[in-house]
């Protein structure tokens, strides 16, 4: 029975003559279900309410957790009611449930115990924060009746502990906000250059030795950050001292990594296990430099300089970790990594050169393929399937493999994979890197992200088994900082991954909203929504009235102007500040529980309206310039680099073909059609600098992610001098320009705003 058919089929047999109501008002959960139908009354939930198994011994992990809640209430009844389990072989959708919540019971059905587990996750939110912090009466839950099933079987969370550290009590923590909102794969990317953090009884010094490290150039930035923003400090708890050196590190031995895979498992999630090869392996060849081709650890152009592909130690040393891990991680998928390898050593490498003659290999990435063909084989024979980072297409690729796409700039991956046959997950980096830092539109895009959008078949379609969220953490050293990297972006794409209806984000948003205080109640240091209404750079000609737009209930807005930090002391914002001289406010947003969210500048200037030209010869459009090389600031553009030149109606870049790395330049003028003060917002990926009168206004320059910048201008009416600079330094582009004029009304430019000569 396919999803469709199951929902259907599973509505109708719960369904009365009550009407199925729009959810996101009375019942915010995340990720929406399928279907709900509202129904008369409520169950209460007490101490004595009875909690029954009728699944079996496969749900008693879900009874536990039921009666776990159950036991922190204080109240009891003289009647005790019930909630039941109860398994239902004709659920045929996989981790499909039904709820069916009446005054008198609670009754789960479902065919297996992550059904139940899901289901129990919904019963939670729908009770709303008190369930998620102790010393609650009782729980209040309102009648209801919801068929569910996900849309993909694979949801995943990717956290490198590698790169900084967590321990085994927060990755429980972890796990539990995984299935509060139904992801179901936890990737665990376990070794990387900077520490090795799984215990290999083969080779002990891989942990003794491996695991820790002194300070590298990643920490020295978050120490910088730390000074004021203290969730870039990194914890005390692991750091150690050996041999009279202050080391930071840590690893799982065996047994605590036995003992987190049956948490997760218990729970519905499934570990899967990363060992990056053959790059990213420096924390290895450290220890043993004859893995590599030149027999020395070290840096190469770009990346670590990997393990040789051309020496038989390589695959005894590879294949005796690897059947550690097999032992350990009942998963059938285990992940080889096989991304950003340096393959200069290889190039120089006689062992390599006798190698690919031998073997008839044209090239080194034809000997990349060769590594991981080979690796395949073995992971094949003790019964487990690979999982690589989308380079392992280069070179030709076992159609057994199952491709993990993050290479947002190449967009063709997984196009290309499918036609091979392979299975996917799909983690593009530009919707599913939760380590790049965010701003006001990093949630909506998320929500926003098609994992079909790629010129799929409907047959290919299939290949498609889920999408994955991507947490790199050189920049995120504590549980702090990874908590406001992931949230509230994880529960956008947790309605990716499993919502099968139509997407509504303004359904999503308000829905988003109703789920903060749960984070509150969980103690989460999640980025709280922007507030907005006004531009960091803010202008007034005589006065003007700072209005903010906080679209989070129970916050407490305070301000400084003294250019000093808002505290828990500072003033409260009261809806409004006159400003009617030169002054620079600081305003953040406080929740009831303390924690504190972004610190906003916004710096008033006084300006007059600046006159607008008249233009004798003014044609539609604006001189566009190209140039293809490679650029870390817009300042560095250089005429003598362009190579062609276009009239574009606004903001486009109007080429067929594109280096992989490129400027550009849009001229001409921006007319104003009435006096006032304009706010434009630049979007761009990389770096963009708009000049207006011939003086920067938005700097949103330098290679980064796509970020939106914003500043306020006084434009008299008339044409006034435009400038815009943009670079785009490899994976992907993005350039926008809105603005919002006297009218108070934002809009994307046009053709009719500029002109040139």
């Amino acid at each position: 029975m396919n999803l469709k058919r199951f929902l259907l089929v599973s509505f109708l047999a719960v369904s009365t003559s009550f009407s199925v109501l729009s959810q996101e008002a009375s019942y915010p959960i995340i990720p929406k279900p399928a279907q709900l139908e509202k129904m008369p009354g409520q169950f209460n939930w007490y101490k004595n309410t009875v909690i029954r198994n009728g699944g079996g011994a496969g749900f008693a992990a879900a009874t536990k957790e039921l009666q776990q809640v159950t036991a922190g209430l204080k109240s009891s009844t003289k009647r005790p009611n019930f909630i039941l389990i109860k398994k239902d072989q004709g659920i045929t959708a996989a981790e499909g449930y039904q709820l069916l919540v009446e005054p008198s019971q609670i009754t789960i059905l479902t065919a297996n115990p992550e059904g139940a587990f899901w289901a129990i996750s919904t019963l939670k939110q729908l009770i709303g924060s008190s369930a998620l912090k102790p010393g609650a009466a009782s729980f209040v839950v309102p009648a209801l009746k919801i068929a569910d099933a996900p849309k993909f079987a694979w949801r995943g969370i990717h956290l490198d502990v590698s790169r900084h550290f967590f321990d085994m009590a927060y990755l429980k923590t972890f796990i539990d906000r995984m299935v509060l909102y139904k992801f179901n794969k936890f990737h665990i990317h376990l070794t990387d250059d900077q520490g090795w953090r799984i215990e290999i009884k083969k080779y002990p010094e891989l942990t003794s030795k491996g695991a820790w490290r002194k300070l590298n150039a990643h920490d020295s930035v978050c120490l910088k950050l730390a000074k004021d923003n203290p969730d870039y400090a990194l914890p005390e708890k692991h750091f150690k001292t050996i041999d009279g050196e202050r080391m930071y590190g840590g690893f799982y031995t065996q047994d605590e990594m036995r003992d987190l895979i049956r948490y997760a498992s218990s729970r519905g999630v499934e570990m899967i296990p990363e060992i990056d090869m053959p790059g990213h392996m420096m924390a290895a060849t450290k220890l043993m430099p004859w893995l590599t081709a030149s027999g020395i650890s070290q840096q190469g152009k770009t990346f670590s300089e990997p393990l040789c592909p051309c020496k038989e130690t390589t695959y005894e040393f590879a294949e005796n970790v690897f059947s550690e891990i097999f032992a350990l991680f009942p998963s059938k998928y285990v992940h080889l990594g096989a991304d950003e390898v340096e393959k200069d050593s290889w190039a120089k490498s006689e062992e390599c050169k006798e190698m690919m003659k031998r073997e008839n290999l044209k090239s080194v990435e034809e000997l990349q393929s060769h590594f991981v063909h080979r690796m395949e084989r073995f992971f094949n024979s003790k019964g487990k399937k690979m999982i690589g980072w989308d380079e392992i297409l280069e070179g030709g690729v076992s159609p057994t493999a199952t491709m993990m796409y993050w290479r947002a700039w190449v967009p063709k991956a997984p196009k290309h994979a499918a036609e091979k046959g392979l299975n996917m997950i799909m983690m593009p980096g530009e919707y599913c890197y939760f380590d790049f830092q965010q701003d006001a539109g990093s949630l909506k895009k998320v929500y926003g992200f098609d994992p079909y959008n790629y010129g799929f078949t409907k047959a290919e379609e299939k290949l498609v088994l889920g999408v994955q969220a991507g947490i790199w953490t050189e920049y995120i050293p504590s549980e702090a900082r990874l908590e406001y990297m992931i949230f509230p972006r994880m529960q956008a794409l947790s309605e990716v991954a499993w919502s099968t209806g139509e997407k509504d984000w303004a359904s999503f948003e308000k829905r988003m909203n109703a789920q903060y205080p749960l984070l509150d109640a969980m103690n989460i240091n999640y980025r709280q929504p922007d507030l907005t209404g006004f531009s960091p750079k803010s202008v007034f000609v005589d006065q003007t009235t700072l209005k903010i737009i906080n679209p989070l209930a129970g916050s407490i807005l305070r301000y400084t102007t003294d250019g000093s930090h808002p505290t828990v002391n500072s003033k409260v914002y009261n809806g409004q500040l006159l400003i009617n001289k030169p002054t620079q406010v600081k305003i953040t947003a406080f929740r009831p529980n303390g924690k504190m969210g972004e610190v906003y500048t916004i710096d008033y200037d006084q300006q007059a309206y600046s006159k607008g030209l008249s233009l004798s010869k003014a044609e539609k459009g604006l001189k566009f310039s190209y140039y293809p090389k490679s650029y870390k600031s817009v300042v560095e553009i250089k005429e003598a680099d362009k190579k062609s030149d276009a009239i574009t109606a606004a903001i486009e870049i109007p080429l067929k073909e594109q280096a992989p790395t490129f400027g550009t330049q849009h001229e001409g003028y921006f007319y104003a059609d009435e006096d006032g003060v304009y706010t434009f917002y630049l979007r761009a990926d990389d770096g963009s600098n708009l000049y207006l009168n011939n003086k920067l206004l938005v700097d949103n320059d330098g290679l980064h992610s796509a970020i939106e910048k914003s500043a306020q201008v006084a434009l008299g009416k008339g044409y006034h001098p435009f400038k815009l600079l943009f670079i785009e330094g490899g994976g992907g582009y993005t350039l926008a320009l809105d603005y919002v004029g006297p009218n108070g009304h934002r809009k994307t430019v046009s053709a009719t705003d500029f002109a040139h000569e």
